[in-house]
């Protein structure tokens, strides 16, 4: 799907009516006290001066309350969590605090295209572990060589999963602490979704549980809770010496996040209990509708626990590209190809839940006229 924004820009100027399923970005405001808190912040002379990585302590004070409150977990904020510029530029950047050039990094495919280049761009060699239905889209740890295991020093995991919308069980996640464990791994688990789950489930943080202490960091984002997509703000929580690493390479690289908008966190922060509800209400409304009106079009697809997008098979085995090609050029409708999200992904394509349930309704009905 190379050169998809211009294609897409030129279709519009053609006239046509293009529902874009694409990216994670939703159409939903923020939090009313996100944009108040930004917008008196920027009256401060304060505000425009180097954040640098210390960045707002009240930022890191609110964050550190929330992971108190939401996952029991008790951080030291100035030495165990570390504001980001958006949880992908920590992401991308931690290969370069814990890798030595031919290091293996174990990555899910598909996933997250900030793993496989942050590990690329620090020199180590990507492992991608195909995540598969038969393996309830986990990374099958008995599967993966003793050999690469040796070599391994960063695992990357992503529960509630983008793009399979996958959530892990407490047992998977206790043996993948202990296999870190057992060979000096550090683990970096992207938990951007953490909020954004259907049906009462509320996903845990890896740092909950026992060992995690000893390998594991934890990567926040503002971007999908509370569809600050554009705001560019995030956290990594977690082991103080591998945050501390983290932090000496961003000093190099970046001089930390505007304080405007870590204040803006900070609201956002307070303002969970009694507004983030009512922003998954929406996401899950979404995510019924768009169900029922592609499994109506024939299309087999589970409705998923968490996340903000649906994984579906592609019909009839056709290739994911092909199939996203012809639903642009034939229907109007921006899907993502699985195989564009790595090989691992072939045979599925991805729908992000970030329009009206109208329009998702509508993309499910042109995508119906797909399997005539």
């Amino acid at each position: 799907m190379a050169g998809l924004a211009e294609a897409r820009r030129e279709a519009r100027a053609r006239g046509v009516d293009v529902i874009d399923l694409g990216a994670g970005d939703s159409d939903l405001a923020p939090p009313p006290a996100a944009v108040t808190a930004l917008s008196a912040s920027l009256s401060d002379p304060e505000t425009s001066r180097y954040p640098f990585q210390l960045g707002l302590p009240e930022f890191r004070e609110a964050v550190a309350s929330f992971m108190s409150m939401r996952f029991g977990v008790d951080l030291d904020p100035y030495t165990q969590l570390l504001p980001l510029i958006g949880s992908k530029e920590g992401i991308a950047k931690l290969p370069l605090a814990v890798l030595d050039p031919g290091d293996v990094a174990i990555l899910p495919d598909p996933g997250y295209q900030a793993y496989f280049g942050g590990v690329t761009f620090a020199g180590g060699q990507p492992w991608g572990v195909p995540l598969r239905p038969e393996h309830d889209f986990l990374i099958p740890w008995d599967d993966v060589p003793a050999s690469v295991l040796e070599r391994t020093r960063l695992v990357f995991i992503n529960y509630p999963n983008n793009p399979t919308a996958a959530t892990a069980p407490d047992d998977w996640i206790r043996q993948t602490i202990e296999i870190c464990r057992e060979h000096r791994i550090v683990l970096a688990h992207d938990h951007a979704y953490s909020e954004v789950a259907f049906d009462g489930y509320r996903p845990r943080s890896v740092l909950e549980f026992d060992g995690a202490e000893d390998v594991a960091v934890e990567f926040h984002s503002m971007s999908k809770t509370y569809n600050m997509t554009g705001w560019r703000l995030g956290w990594v929580a977690g082991r103080a010496d591998v945050v501390g690493r983290l932090s000496r390479v961003k000093t190099f690289m970046d001089t930390g996040v505007f304080k405007a908008v870590q204040a803006a966190g900070v609201a956002a922060l307070e303002s969970h209990d009694g507004w983030v509800p009512s922003n998954i209400e929406i996401f899950q409304e979404r995510r019924d509708a768009s169900v029922e009106a592609l499994r109506r079009a024939d299309f087999e697809l589970e409705a998923p626990r968490a996340t903000m997008y649906l994984w579906i098979p592609v019909p009839g085995g056709e290739p994911s590209v092909d199939f996203a090609r012809r639903a642009f050029e034939e229907k109007g409708v921006v899907v993502v190809p699985g195989a564009g999200l790595g090989a691992g992904g072939e045979g599925f394509f991805r729908i992000a839940l970030t329009l009206p349930s109208a329009r998702l309704r509508e993309a499910a009905g042109r995508l119906a006229g797909l399997l005539a």
